[in-house]
């Protein structure tokens, strides 16, 4: 690296130091010509190198510290200014006050993002808690309703809750202060909670479910969160299985499986399932897939620790695996 510094440096500095060999040559030639004794002439050019290489060391020793000063501001990731070394002409004062320019242009257009985010989050925010209320009137309604359509509406009543509660899950996720509670607790409720909402849609299409959590299983994580997945791929799972059965099961040491015996996945859509917005063949198929069920579940996931893959064959099912290296288990007293 040194090494490096040195070629830089030389090479920055290359004019300077060819003319001051241009000039001892100059020198020699003309000391020569008025036929001057050459100890003379070699004594005045050691004396000019020797002083040239003392200000090139001094200058190269500066330049060397700005460089590595540079660099640890780079490490750091500094914004502002104010630990830059100072200007050593009136080219480098120029670069600096164009610089400055460039940060507050950039600061005045990152407070403006922030501020145009933050409207629209309070907007979406306030327009899901709002629109919540609607639900659960046409759901009092439909509750008290007779007619033979009831429970399709009260299917696609389930739909829309889903979908509203993915938005506000989205933003929630996006924000910064993300309200995550971390604490040891049980998984089998969390699994129960999340089958328990899907219930109706087990009894409607006729579907077997085999859960086999231990009672006894305990996960670092956070319980809503770790909800919302859950809820993800058994809504996936349910939507894509139209006969057999879904199990929920954990796999030793740490993984929570989910399978089906649904359509399953075509093999070259399963690298792109957690991409934001991708849905795939089949979800090319189901007109309302959205693509952002799966794309979320890995990024609450990745925020809690855990881990998340996809093992499918078409017309035979498929496997989520959620990896819990956390997962203990709890003595009975």
């Amino acid at each position: 690296m040194k090494k490096k510094y040195i070629t830089a440096y030389l090479w920055q500095h290359r004019y300077g130091i060819f003319c001051f060999f241009f000039f001892m040559i100059l020198c020699g030639v003309v000391f020569y010509l008025y036929r001057l004794e050459a100890e003379a002439v070699l004594y005045a050019g050691f004396l000019c190198a020797c002083v040239g290489m003392v200000f090139l060391w001094k200058d190269y020793r500066s330049y060397a510290n700005r460089h590595r000063q540079l660099v640890r501001m780079e490490e750091k990731l500094l914004v502002g200014l104010e630990e830059l070394p100072s200007p050593s002409g009136i080219i480098e004062e120029d670069y600096r006050r164009l610089l400055q320019q460039c940060l507050e242009l950039q600061r005045r257009q990152i407070l403006e993002q922030d501020q145009q985010r933050s409207e629209m989050m309070e907007y979406y925010t306030l327009w899901v808690h709002q629109i919540k209320t609607p639900i659960a009137a046409m759901r009092l309604i439909l509750q008290e309703s007779e007619a033979r359509e009831k429970t399709e509406l009260t299917a696609e009543l389930f739909k829309i809750e889903q979908y509203v509660e993915m938005v506000l899950s989205y933003l929630r996720l996006e924000s910064p202060s993300q309200d995550l509670l971390i604490r040891r607790q049980p998984l089998l409720p969390i699994v129960k909670q999340a089958v328990r909402k899907y219930a109706p849609l087990f009894i409607r299409k006729k579907l077997t479910l085999e859960l086999t959590v231990e009672d006894s299983c305990l996960v670092l994580t956070d319980e809503k969160w770790l909800s919302f997945v859950i809820e993800q791929i058994l809504s996936n799972a349910l939507k894509y299985t139209a006969s057999g059965k879904i199990k929920v099961y954990l796999e030793s040491p740490a993984t929570l499986v989910i399978e089906d015996t649904g359509i399953g996945i075509a093999k070259e859509d399963l690298p792109r399932l957690f991409e934001k917005g991708f849905t795939g063949y089949n979800g090319r198929e189901d007109k309302r897939a959205t693509g952002l069920g799966l794309y979320l579940s890995r990024r609450i996931l990745q925020r809690l620790g855990h881990t998340i893959s996809i093992e499918s064959q078409e017309e035979k099912g498929t496997r989520v695996r959620i990896g819990m290296d956390t997962v203990s288990v709890r003595t009975r007293e």
